[in-house]
């Protein structure tokens, strides 16, 4: 093991938290022999990450375990590898009825995550996401799905601290857009963006809802701006399924269909708009 000294904050960081994550409480002590750390420097990481929520003190026992935020993570990182393995075979299926790349993206933080992705066969790709990759809320069809279906406030929030970035980087997006295309795609019940990231590329998205009604991920098909416009009724169809099979609350998820409903028969040329 590394010298105390030698090791970053980062490190002694990942040592207590490690140290930590077992059943029991550990006292001051416990934590330093764990981690090789000076008592001194284990009870400042300590202070720190219990102001931060990742660490709990009980007052009378003086003894730490992992506070709720970090449990949180843990619980975000088994559900979306859950969501993922459960996602794979529709990811599979939607690529091969499309032709298209299909994508299923999470929210992490202000950003949405591309979780995984299925490449069809048309010959045309319309996508640049790489698994892993991220992009603000609301660039791209499965990013404005996970931002549209969020609370009011949080939307005004994510935008207030997003904005200023995505306008530097995409000059087809502004506020005024995401705005619109956000109150477009809860009353459409599906978010699509035609010629915004992307010229003549677009993109149609389902969010997946979780039992609190808000979006856990999203599955998107990327495609050239005419083949989602002359295929809208099937891809709405074929994600509706996916979303519905893949949510936990199908209540949530199907109470969306009047306003699939709605939209569809007013036409794909509306779309276009």
């Amino acid at each position: 093991m590394p010298k105390a000294s030698d090791t970053s904050s980062v490190q002694k960081v990942c040592r207590i938290l490690r140290a930590l994550s077992v059943p029991e409480a550990l006292r001051l002590a416990d934590v330093a022999a764990a981690t090789g750390l000076n008592k001194a420097t284990v009870l400042r990481l300590l202070e720190s990450l219990a102001d931060e929520g990742f660490v709990d003190r009980d007052e009378d026992s003086k003894r730490y375990r992992l506070g709720e935020h970090a449990m949180l993570m843990g619980l975000a990182s088994q559900g979306r590898d859950h969501l993922r393995d459960r996602a794979r075979p529709w990811l599979m299926r939607l690529a091969t009825l499309c032709g298209d790349t299909v994508l299923l993206s999470a929210r992490s933080g202000a950003e949405a995550v591309c979780l995984d992705r299925e490449v069809g066969n048309y010959p045309i790709r319309a996508n640049y996401l790489e698994i892993g990759s991220r992009r603000p809320l609301g660039v791209g069809a499965g990013s404005l799905a996970l931002l549209a279906w969020l609370p009011d406030g949080e939307v005004d929030a994510l935008l207030a601290e997003s904005v200023p970035r995505i306008v530097a980087r995409y000059p087809r997006i502004d506020e005024a857009l995401l705005r619109a295309k956000v109150a477009e795609s809860r009353n459409r019940g599906f978010a699509v963006l035609l010629d915004v990231v992307v010229e003549r590329m677009g993109g149609i998205a389902m969010p997946i809802l979780g039992t609190d009604g808000r979006p856990v991920g999203a599955l998107s098909i990327a495609a050239l701006n005419e083949r989602i416009v002359d295929r809208l009724d099937m891809l709405v169809a074929a994600l509706r399924e996916a979303a519905e099979a893949l949510s936990p609350n199908p209540v949530a998820q199907t109470a969306q269909r009047p306003a699939l409903a709605r939209a569809l028969g007013r036409g794909a040329m509306e779309t276009m708009e």
